[in-house]
């Protein structure tokens, strides 16, 4: 068996000693050898593009729902525009008319920029609304008890309702933030070298697409297990926080 590079790099010299008299399936060795490559590309484009996406993507959402909520006519109507077009389309030809439909225009964006941007807003779209859901499941005795204590609206949103709101938004935008961590994989269509796009590149050079992609898939799986776990103990939290507090009142 012979080991690539990155795994001779952290065994004992004992432990490589024995494992290169090893005979495995060529299948098994391919997996190996581009473990890392395709890990590499999760790690320097699948994560950031993730993080950064949803980061955007939250915040703009906040402002939507917010917007709905409380914002003039014009500016409700425009927001109630962008939420059904974002929703009203896939996601793979959002990403098509901005990386290779904006250019016809002059608008000409790199590949990793324009997947940003699609994620972006197709994050912000969905999870407007579950923002603006989460703020209007607090019964309207809680803003009558802010306004009791002579707060404005803004501080009673800020004080009373959004730590309440956070509660209710935290499972369903913890679901959001894992399947964005899959639909990155689109990205591939934009030439960003993410993970399946590494695999895509491998395939073509060893004629294995099903391990590649097999591999890949697991890659996900991996990641995405890790933020399901990260969401259980979460929600466990605020739920502590939740009991505690019903406990004082």
């Amino acid at each position: 068996m012979t080991l690539p590079p990155w795994l001779q790099s952290v065994l004992p010299d004992w432990l490589l000693a024995q494992l290169g008299n090893l005979t495995v399936p060529a299948w098994v060795q391919l997996m190996l050898d581009s473990f890392w490559p395709l890990l590499h590309a999760g790690l320097m484009f699948t994560v950031p593009l993730t993080l950064m996406s949803f980061a955007l993507g939250l915040a703009l959402a906040f402002v939507v729902a917010l917007i709905r909520l409380f914002g003039p006519a014009p500016l409700v109507a425009l927001v109630r525009f962008y939420v059904w077009l974002i929703r009203g389309t896939p996601l793979l030809v959002q990403l098509f008319v901005i990386f290779y439909g904006l250019p016809s225009v002059g608008i000409v964006l790199d590949p990793l920029p324009a997947a940003l941007i699609g994620f972006t807003l197709n994050v912000g779209a969905y999870n407007s609304e579950v923002i603006r859901g989460a703020i209007e499941s607090i019964t309207k005795g809680q803003w009558e008890a802010a306004y009791s204590l002579s707060m404005t609206r803004a501080q009673a949103l800020r004080r009373t309702i959004l730590p309440q709101a956070a509660r209710v938004a935290v499972p369903p935008l913890s679901n959001s933030f894992i399947a964005l961590v899959k639909d990155t994989s689109l990205a591939a269509v934009l030439t960003v070298p993410e993970i399946f796009q590494a695999a895509q590149r491998i395939a073509a050079v060893t004629y294995e697409p099903l391990i590649l992609y097999t591999e890949a898939a697991l890659i996900y799986l991996v990641f995405s297990s890790v933020l399901s776990a990260a969401q259980v103990r979460l929600e466990r939290r605020f739920g502590q926080h939740a009991v505690f507090n019903e406990k004082n009142r």
